[in-house]
């Protein structure tokens, strides 16, 4: 397991940044099979990378209740609790299975203003290794229009070692 790690190893330009983060939580991940740990661990370490990210962090699939994400580790101010499939971009997001970009939170039909200072949202479905939903990761920032394509592309990988193997 990987004992450290420095944001200011990290390089500059948003793709390869995304691409040395994979490497680093890969690694820091490498034999951990707890969850709650893994999450904690990806919110942290992306939290901790970009400066515009405000809000990092998963909602859950709550196994008591399949059709609701509850929160779960993240990193930033208080989020919301729980989360109805299909309410908001994480409830959108749970619901369809695809990623979402929302470059202003507030044109997003039933966004959910967790924080005021919200202003722009990316939210990935997690799965595990069978392809089933258990969680979203969402990164909010307090900048319109702070997400696009390369955040997607940067992200899903680091998504798909979320899920022990």
């Amino acid at each position: 397991m990987a004992e450290s790690f420095s944001t200011e190893l990290l390089p500059a330009a948003k793709v390869d940044r995304y691409a040395t983060l994979a490497e680093e939580i890969g690694a820091v991940l490498d034999g951990e099979t707890n969850l709650v740990a893994r999450m904690s661990t990806v919110a942290s370490m992306l939290a901790a990378s970009f400066d515009e990210f405000f809000w990092t962090g998963f909602y859950v699939v709550d196994p008591h209740n399949p059709r609701e994400l509850v929160v779960g580790p993240y990193q930033g101010s208080l989020g919301c609790l729980r989360i109805a499939f299909g309410r908001g971009v994480c409830g959108a997001v749970a619901q369809s299975g695809h990623p979402l970009i929302v470059p202003d939170v507030e044109a997003f039909p039933g966004h959910i203003a967790c924080d005021s200072r919200s202003r722009s949202e990316i939210v990935l479905p997690v799965r595990d290794r069978s392809g089933n939903l258990i969680a979203v990761l969402d990164v909010d920032s307090e900048r319109l229009a702070a997400f696009d394509a390369v955040d997607q592309a940067g992200l899903e990988p680091i998504v798909a070692l979320v899920s022990p193997d």
